[in-house]
């Protein structure tokens, strides 16, 4: 949806007053959001932020022609305060999220993401950083990892789940892919694979979800990427499944409502919403775009522009 995402942060990126737009690319990966933004707006200037340093690899060089238009940043996009400082910016007017695991991760069938292919159980966006997916399936408790299964994998048997792990991991621990979707096919039921989706599909996700802090890094990045917009900036973010859709949705619809109490017949000073939607509910993929990108199935677009400054007492 990159033509989509172009046209949703232009009026940020176009407007006359501001002499050098600042774009920040939140979810560098290989760097097709920001090439393309670089390109349409030739004043623009680019903050690249990823926390994986293959991805940072390849989007700089990739990028390399634009100069010092562009600056990268290896961290997650909860640490926007510290990488805004570092490159020497106060304000910006456009931010873009690209949710959830990239394609260029999926297609490293070394990285474990993929459940289409046996590979190490890593699943870490950040190399070398913390626990991998296999660490989660041999140490967590029943209890542990029933709650991560079910919680960021919404996975109806979670528990069933976890009691199969467990008698696996006490006969040999789990190193790669292929044993974990042996065993999920032989734990959810029949009738679920035939009319559910991919039997691992649900597991994957909460893996990948606890091994990366994802959720609480988003709870963290969105307030922080929408205090540093000027007024008439704007925060764009592409959701791949419902978990982060309900907490972008969220974070917009407490910035978009007054806080006046409800039933005074006028809004009182200081509690008009600072923030106002920009899409209407969540934008999907049309069937041109499913059908030249069919990994654009699932995500969800919403948009949200900032129209007035904080009140400061």
């Amino acid at each position: 949806m990159a033509r989509r995402i172009i046209e949703l942060t232009a009026p940020a990126l176009s407007d006359a007053a501001v002499a050098q737009p600042i774009f920040v690319d939140a979810t560098l990966g290989a760097g097709g959001h920001s090439e393309l933004v670089l390109t349409e707006f030739p004043d623009a200037r680019v903050i690249g932020i990823d926390r994986d340093s293959s991805a940072l690899a390849i989007a700089g060089d990739r990028l390399s022609a634009f100069g010092d238009r562009i600056s990268l940043h290896q961290a997650r996009f909860d640490e926007i305060p510290a990488v805004l400082s570092a490159a020497g910016v106060d304000r910006i007017d456009a931010a873009l999220f690209d949710l959830g695991v990239s394609s260029m991760q999926l297609d490293q069938a070394e990285r474990g993401f993929a459940y289409a292919v046996d590979a190490p159980l890593d699943m870490r966006m950040t190399l070398a950083d913390g626990p991998t997916a296999a660490d989660v399936l041999n140490t967590y408790s029943h209890g542990e990892l029933a709650r991560v299964l079910s919680e960021y994998g919404e996975e109806r048997f979670a528990g069933k789940i976890a009691s199969a792990v467990l008698r696996e991991r006490d006969r040999e621990p789990f190193t790669t892919s292929g044993r974990l979707v042996e065993l999920l096919y032989a734990t959810i039921p029949a009738a679920t694979r035939r009319t559910g989706g991919h039997p691992a599909k649900r597991t994957f996700q909460a893996l990948r979800i606890e091994v990366n802090h994802e959720l609480d890094a988003l709870r963290h990045a969105l307030p922080a990427a929408l205090a540093a917009l000027r007024v008439g900036g704007r925060v764009v973010v592409m959701s791949y499944q419902s978990l982060e859709d309900k907490i972008v949705k969220r974070e917009f619809a407490l910035r978009t409502t007054s806080t006046s109490p409800r039933g005074l017949p006028v809004e009182l000073p200081g509690t008009a919403p600072r923030f106002r939607l920009v899409t209407r509910g969540a934008e999907r993929a049309d069937d041109a775009e499913l059908e030249s990108n069919p990994r654009s199935a699932p995500v969800r677009v919403r948009a949200i522009e900032r129209i007035a400054e904080e009140v400061t007492s």
